[in-house]
């Protein structure tokens, strides 16, 4: 679901560019790529965009404790409860000049503003697994940016940092099958 999700979040950002830049050689790449390789450089190709996943963390708040049941084919199926997540999704701009690094970032901006929800609803091509995507901008502090992009292990590049809510990821294996309960009866009296 993680693929799915960063690789609808990287169409929806590409036309949108596309869209605004009018296309052709001005409407730049948008990369789902890891930042920095195993060399220490940039895997982020020259004059384009890349989102990275920095961090996933578990959204506890909604976090169902109980595996749900369903009545399929007369038989009960039980399916453990779906894991929702919060994705922490690094954008930033690799550009040799740095007033388009900023026009680029702008854009991004203006498109999360623009967009702050996806449905499956309204944009078809979402998973309909995932159902709804929020976007909201996470500000860092200076020293956590600083260790963010240690962690990336690179030199910093003009990046924001978005929290994209409730990717839900759900196991379509079956936990357990079992016939259903059809009666209760209650026996009353002794021996």
């Amino acid at each position: 679901m993680l693929d799915v999700a960063m690789g609808f979040l990287k169409d929806q950002l590409q036309a949108f560019l596309v869209a605004r830049t009018g296309g052709g050689p001005d409407a730049r790449a948008v990369n789902l790529t890891q930042l920095v390789n195993d060399q220490g450089r940039y895997a982020l190709a020259q004059d384009t965009l890349g989102l990275s996943l920095i961090n996933i963390e578990e959204e506890r708040v909604f976090r169902a404790q109980l595996p749900s049941y369903t009545l399929v084919d007369g038989r009960q199926v039980m399916q453990e409860p779906e894991v929702k997540l919060n994705l922490h999704v690094l954008v930033a701009a690799n550009f040799r000049v740095y007033d388009e690094a900023l026009r680029y970032l702008s854009l991004v901006l203006a498109f999360f503003q623009s967009h702050p929800a996806f449905t499956a609803d309204a944009f078809p091509s979402l998973d309909a697994r995932i159902g709804k995507l929020t976007a909201e901008l996470h500000s860092l502090s200076y020293e956590q940016l600083n260790q963010m992009w240690a962690f990336v292990g690179g030199k910093q590049l003009p990046s924001l940092v978005y929290k994209i809510r409730l990717v839900v990821v759900q196991d379509q294996q079956i936990a357990g099958v079992q016939l259903p309960v059809s009666g209760i009866t209650q026996a009353v009296g002794g021996r």
